[in-house]
């Protein structure tokens, strides 16, 4: 009996659907089972067969993606992974997917040196295997965007705030399902409230759209962080895919630094870096988090960050897309106490 992670591949390019079924092919814990130019082919092929994971484009001709992930995840909720290349205003399209229930998102692969393609097919075969073990649920109806405050509002409100948070720092790492987790954690925050530092495991060119996405929804701030930003209280600042994110101080004064550099826990960004950057530079002066997520990226930099005098937490395996990097955090020891979704970000505001 095989336990190979069963693929379909839904994508209207047949160069495209040759070149992902090639890549997935040269895993041996991979196996694609059909390929289809649109989602009407894919209907009649998933009646025949029974996928764990299906890799959606969203333009496509006949029925676009989001309509039928929208489908799919109504009448038979299946791990969804968006495969493509749309990146700046088109990325929002991704956003959207995400929203309606994808799991994750993949760049199509491309030619390339030897080198990104082996760290291409590294990303796109571990997030495949990540989505097989996603457990799809049901999407709640969004909370409404906030009202942005003016200024004076603004300084009105968080006066008290940044004095009582002078010199704390939020840090918070996510993978498989972190979109739409991350998305609840700050959207629970408060105008005022620790400078937060994010890494979430996303292709290069689609961090900013979610970063834009975010800062839509939620009360604070978020952007795409740039070498050299500072954090500021009430503000998120989002590693950019592809590139390390550290944490760096100099005096009171926290700031991010974006690097280049080899995968790290098979990831780049890494929440590793990001967690031993902090435990480094801020040490008792952080609180930090582990949200859902495959593998064990960040739970090493967890326990440093714990060692150091951080308060941490991870999610449960309840709420949790896939409970891998929130078990590995907490079974090493880095993680002070696991929590429902709903309360990371209360237990994150909370002072030592």
């Amino acid at each position: 009996m095989s336990n190979k992670v069963k693929v379909l591949i839904v994508d209207d390019s047949a160069l495209v659907r040759q070149t992902l079924q090639s890549v997935l092919s040269l895993d041996p814990d991979i196996e694609v089972i059909a390929t289809a130019q649109d989602p009407i082919v894919a209907v009649e092929k998933m009646k025949k067969m029974k996928p764990d994971v299906i890799t959606l484009d969203v333009e496509m001709p006949r029925m676009d993606g989001i309509t039928f992930l929208t489908k799919i995840m109504r009448q038979h909720p299946i791990p969804v992974v968006i495969c493509s290349s749309l990146v700046g205003t088109g990325s929002l399209t991704q956003m959207k997917a995400l929203e309606a229930g994808a799991v994750d998102i993949i760049e199509k692969p491309s030619v390339g040196t030897q080198k990104f393609l082996e760290e291409s097919r590294t990303r796109i075969c571990d997030t495949i295997k990540a989505a097989a073990q996603a457990k799809p649920k049901a999407r709640t109806l969004p909370k409404a965007p906030p009202q942005k405050l003016n200024a004076d509002a603004m300084i009105k409100k968080s006066t008290q705030a940044m004095v009582e948070t002078t010199d704390k720092i939020i840090v918070i790492g996510a993978s498989t399902g972190g979109t739409e987790a991350i998305k609840e954690v700050l959207m629970d925050m408060p105008l005022g409230c620790p400078g937060i530092v994010i890494v979430q495991h996303m292709p290069e060119g689609f961090t900013k759209s979610f970063a834009e996405r975010l800062d839509s929804l939620c009360h604070i701030t978020v952007k795409e962080a740039k070498n050299g930003d500072s954090v500021l209280n009430g503000q998120a600042l989002i590693a950019p895919g592809n590139k390390h994110l550290l944490l760096k101080r100099s005096g009171a004064r926290y700031y991010v630094e974006i690097k280049d550099g080899p995968l790290v826990s098979r990831h780049r960004p890494s929440v590793d870096v990001l967690f031993r950057s902090a435990a480094k530079y801020a040490g008792r002066n952080a609180n930090a988090a582990v949200l859902t997520g495959m593998g064990d990226d960040g739970a090493d930099g967890l326990k440093e960050l714990k060692d150091a005098g951080a308060r941490t937490c991870s999610q449960d395996e309840k709420t949790s897309v896939v409970y891998g990097m929130p078990k590995e955090a907490f079974e090493r020891g880095g993680s002070q106490i696991q929590l429902s979704l709903d309360k990371i970000a209360h237990y994150l505001m909370k002072a030592k």
